[in-house]
């Protein structure tokens, strides 16, 4: 229950028809989820516009209505708001209607195309070691403290990430990592959010689909970092060729850190195994249990944050070296006959190429990599024979097969694919539609000692396929496959 006009705080009211002083008792954006006495928020959404909805909204008893354009009938019980931009207004609102608890902890949001799942949890995982209170918002789960929610989305919708930070400040949090997707900052969701720093990953082609070319994909990202303030960090891979372009005009604290060139913070990998990799972070050398130079930039990211977070050099780096990663990225698996099986989530070029050259840099001569690949229906059809084209490249055997096709033929989507692989690489790729049946071809196929790569679900327990979630997990199906080799 809150009033209005204490909702409207830091919005400019472009005009307004009612009273602002008028009680609302819940806040959304969802028709179906007004109450009476709701503020209902009308967001011109990507697939539907919430103005066609405002008059179910005041059906179902609706206090107030915020809008960019007056409706033609104007209830005498409602009061009607008119602002520029709903989406961000939306955000602002969710922020004042749960008390702003974004500034109430240190809230550090993490972006790029591949390793933002790793670095929020790493994070997460290294603070809690150190012995803080910390949240977790990511495409995996969310957490407050030792308490799991169910994620969703890689980043919430404003209402539901306002509540679930004022959970965690309520728990007794002090920080909360995050990670934010290009929707999230093209949407809005994460307007009216207080962050202590940003920090980012890389970027290489993905959701082109939804952004249209990769320039605007780019200007998403990097509009999270201009909003920043000055009191905020941000933290970009150098290494990245557009890294430094998302600290053009933040007026945030500019940081680095790389493997390669200068940097406020480097690495240098000393050694690498499959259970984990040596690593010297600013001349300390420290064992890891991650594998992999992405997994280099992921954990220099991770200690950046935590020596710009203010915490001790050698706590950080003690900690590190007991941490583990997310659920589902470079997890190693050994069958009985010795068959290695990584799954993980790759689903761009970029990162099926990381994952296959760290593979490739462990491997023994004898050892052959075979590489189990699908892509995403309804999503960026140009990075599938880029996909294809590259685990072809740098795998001895490819099984092409279905990830999540949604609403689309998984067999056109695997021809969209075999359109990346040359001619000469064909004769060692095999196109199987069922993904159970895929990993099980590998798995035959592989010979003891050999890599079997599982790709692009990683982490996902489900398939989705003509619009139904099937229970579907790559783990599971490796782990019945190990189970009958008994």
């Amino acid at each position: 229950m809150r009033p209005l006009k204490e909702l409207l705080h830091a919005i400019p009211v472009t005009d307004y028809h009612g009273d602002l002083d008028a009680v609302v008792l819940s806040l959304c954006f969802d028709s179906r989820e007004v109450e009476p006495g709701s503020a209902f928020v009308a967001v011109r959404g990507y697939q539907t516009d919430g103005h066609r909805f405002i008059h179910q909204a005041v059906k179902q008893g609706a206090r107030a209505i915020i809008v960019e354009e007056f409706p033609d009938d104007l209830s005498a019980e409602v009061t009607y708001i008119r602002v520029a931009d709903t989406a961000y207004v939306l955000g602002v609102m969710a922020s004042n209607y749960y008390g702003n608890p974004s500034q109430k902890l240190k809230l550090v949001g993490v972006t790029g195309t591949n390793g933002k799942t790793t670095v929020v949890t790493l994070l997460f995982n290294l603070f809690q070691k150190m012995g803080h209170r910390v949240g977790l918002l990511s495409t995996v789960r969310n957490q407050i403290d030792t308490k799991e929610v169910e994620a969703t989305h890689t980043t919430p919708d404003p209402i539901s990430l306002n509540a679930l930070l004022k959970e965690m400040v309520e728990a007794g949090c002090g920080f909360c990592f995050m990670e934010v997707s290009s929707h999230a900052v093209a949407q809005q969701r994460i307007a009216g959010l207080h962050f202590a720093g940003g920090v980012f990953t890389n970027i290489t082609q993905d959701h082109l689909d939804y952004h249209g070319s990769f320039p605007a994909y780019i200007k998403a990202k990097k509009k999270f970092f201009d909003n920043l303030d000055r009191a905020a960090f941000a933290l970009t891979n150098v290494d990245d060729k557009n890294g430094q372009v998302m600290l053009q005009n933040s007026f945030a604290h500019r940081k680095t850190y790389g493997l390669h060139q200068m940097a406020d913070f480097r690495a240098k990998i000393l050694e690498s195994h499959f259970d984990g990799m040596l690593l010297s972070i600013d001349a300390q050398e420290v064992w890891v249990k991650l594998v992999g130079n992405f997994n280099a930039y992921n954990l220099l990211a991770v200690f950046g944050t935590a020596i710009l977070l203010e915490q001790e050099t050698m706590r950080i780096l003690t900690a590190l070296s007991e941490v583990s990663g997310a659920s589902g990225r470079f997890e190693t698996l050994k069958s009985p006959n010795g068959v290695v099986v990584i799954v993980d989530y790759a689903h761009t070029p970029d990162a099926v190429a990381n994952v296959l050259k760290t593979v490739g840099s462990l491997r023994k001569n004898q050892q052959q990599v075979l590489t189990v690949l699908g892509c995403g229906g309804d999503r960026d059809k140009g990075k599938r024979p880029e996909m294809a084209a590259v685990a072809s490249e740098l795998s001895d055997k490819l099984v092409l097969t279905s990830d999540n096709p949604r609403s689309e033929d998984p067999g056109q989507i695997i021809k969209d694919m075999e359109a990346g692989i040359s001619e000469d690489r064909k004769k060692n790729m095999f196109s199987i539609t069922d993904r159970r049946e895929a990993i099980r071809a590998a798995m035959h196929l592989a010979q003891p000692g050999d890599i079997v790569l599982v790709a692009g679900k990683g982490h996902e327990t489900y398939q989705e396929i003509k619009g139904v979630r099937h229970h579907f997990d790559d783990k599971e199906e490796v782990i019945k496959i190990f189970n009958e080799q008994n």
